[in-house]
């Protein structure tokens, strides 16, 4: 995750109603909650910022109704985007033509939903291949690329079978090679797990991973599960009512939630996962003997050490410069900050 933004989102909105750029205008930007009442318009993405850097896999996520599939629809503009910008690689997107949008979308993007829209009439193959089809690739072309796909994410041996002959999961994976075959740069997931039980789900997740570890894409991945946030994403975006509440990683969301709604969302994350040695070190004390941890570890890599000891262990950042010192008692209170006095 380096260099400049791959994706820039500046103050986008997507409001709902009758002229809703004017709308926008006539209250300077700074529509109230009564303001759109009064109007009869929807809110559905207020004024949204952020940057997605190359590489990362940001996870935007929030209950029903949050905006979340709108964002994602906005900044591929599939649904138009009242007022903003939506920079990709410096290039705005919302001044893009409607034929520069299909190159960007045959070329640069890649998309994956919860309902796998797979053609029923084609096969596996036929499935993968349709995006380079449509770009206008040779047959030749196509078959080889649409092949290497289905290797990718493990459908090897199915390429002849049609959807209603693969489980859910393997629709999934269909669905992810064909995202995949036109090469993308950049990836947009909109809950592709959701629909799944939940161990072909964990499959699924493990798939994603493995397939990012070779590829490094870059991500937005919608979802409303926080685990699934937390185990996926490099940096997590909250959204409540179009507006985007908190955008953090998941130590520092879980450690600092911005709001209590915030806090609601993480207050069943595996604290003991997410949270490191870093984030609870206590500067002012005396480290007792014995090496020191590192900072990089997690609560529960260091959790038997830690409470099994009587006196504060040191804590080291990757340079070896001291960080502070860890006890029981602030792993404790990590570990179950609901239950400190």
């Amino acid at each position: 995750m380096t260099g400049t933004a791959k994706i820039a989102c500046r103050n986008l909105w997507k409001v709902f109603g009758e002229d809703p750029l004017g709308f926008l205008k006539s209250h300077d930007f700074k529509p109230a909650e009564e303001d759109f009442a009064r109007a009869k318009a929807i809110g559905a993405v207020r004024d949204v910022s952020f940057d997605v850097m190359p590489g990362e896999i940001l996870i935007i996520m929030g209950l029903s109704g949050s905006g979340k599939s709108t964002l994602i629809r906005a900044i591929t503009r599939l649904n138009d985007p009242t007022a903003g910008q939506v920079l990709m690689d410096g290039h705005d997107l919302l001044k893009a033509s409607p034929a520069e949008l299909i190159e960007l979308r045959r070329h640069k993007m890649g998309m994956v939903f919860q309902h796998f829209g797979l053609l029923p009439h084609r096969t596996v193959m036929s499935n993968v291949a349709f995006p380079l089809e449509v770009r206008g690739a040779s047959r030749e072309e196509r078959d080889a690329r649409a092949r290497d796909m289905i290797r990718l994410v493990g459908l090897e041996g199915r390429e002849d079978y049609f959807p209603r002959e693969l489980s859910g999961g393997q629709q999934q994976r269909v669905g992810i090679a064909r995202s995949l075959a036109v090469g993308p740069d950049i990836w947009f997931l909109d809950e592709p797990f959701s629909a799944l039980d939940p161990l072909i789900r964990r499959e699924m997740q493990n798939e994603f991973l493995r397939l990012q570890k070779m590829l490094r894409k870059t991500i937005v991945f919608i979802t409303h599960d926080f685990d699934e946030a937390v185990r996926l994403g490099d940096r997590i975006g909250i959204m409540k009512d179009g507006r985007l509440v908190q955008l953090a990683t998941p130590e520092d969301m879980v450690t600092r939630p911005a709001d209590d709604y915030v806090r609601e969302f993480t207050q069943n994350a595996p604290r003991d996962h997410i949270v490191t040695l870093a984030a609870i070190a206590l500067k002012h004390l005396a480290p007792g003997d014995g090496a020191p941890l590192s900072g990089a570890m997690k609560l529960a890599e260091a959790a038997a050490r830690v409470l099994a000891s009587d006196r504060p262990i040191a804590v080291v950042g990757a340079d070896g410069a001291p960080l502070g010192a860890v006890t029981r008692e602030a792993m404790i209170a990590a570990l179950y900050p609901e239950h400190r006095p």
